[in-house]
């Protein structure tokens, strides 16, 4: 899923950023209620979370904005006036990770939206569920982190993934340390998934990035 957090607190929304996607979502982050509006008005995101008490412009007008505009995207307040204002949901604070994410995905069932759990290039499978790795039949024993970067890398198959965006969505890094981290991850997946195959899949695209692709 696509998802737009609301939320003025840097804390707890750098939280909420990091924990979806590590479960594999796409999270877009804005700190006050205009910022919030604009993105949400260009960007389609499957679910917004949106805090009520928000800088600028609050919560309940910037949902009450957006049903006024048409924008259909399943939205989660914090408060019962969030459901008169349009949202679909709401959730006191506080409250758990683990609660929101099931509600977020009862939004999601109900919107239609569907998240694609296996990623499949050439013969080599990674099982976002299962946490598992299979090229050509043979199990690939993968550390957390190294997961995470061959997700990532997968569900954007075919298309060059730059440096930067490796860091901010895998490391939840945003900006370059001028570090060597992917470098030494990118070598120790691809040692993995690529050596005793006849055909490599990780590639690197000089002065570009990465990409992972069936060349056949």
């Amino acid at each position: 899923m696509r998802l737009l957090i609301i939320e003025d607190d840097r804390d707890a929304a750098d939280y909420l950023v990091k924990a979806f996607r590590e479960v594999g979502h796409v999270a877009d982050l804005a700190s006050d209620g205009e910022e919030g509006l604009a993105l949400a008005m260009d960007g389609q995101y499957d679910v917004m979370i949106v805090d009520r008490m928000l800088p600028k412009l609050d919560g309940l007008t910037v949902i009450g904005t957006l049903r006024g505009k048409g924008v259909e995207t399943g939205q989660v307040d914090d408060r019962v006036k969030g459901l008169r204002a349009g949202g679909d949901d709401y959730l006191p604070k506080p409250y758990s990770f683990s609660e929101l994410l099931a509600r977020i995905e009862v939004l999601a069932r109900r919107r239609g939206v569907r998240e694609e759990m296996i990623y499949r290039v050439g013969d080599l499978e990674l099982d976002r569920l299962s946490h598992q790795v299979m090229r050509g039949g043979t199990e690939i024993v993968l550390q957390p982190r190294e997961f995470r970067l061959l997700e990532y890398l997968m569900k954007h198959a075919g298309q060059v993934v730059t440096r930067t965006m490796l860091l901010e969505n895998v490391w939840d890094y945003h900006f370059d340390p001028q570090t060597n981290v992917i470098d030494v991850h990118i070598s120790r997946l691809r040692s993995k998934i690529d050596k005793g195959f006849s055909q490599p899949l990780l590639h690197t695209v000089r002065g570009a990035g990465y990409v992972v692709r069936d060349s056949r």
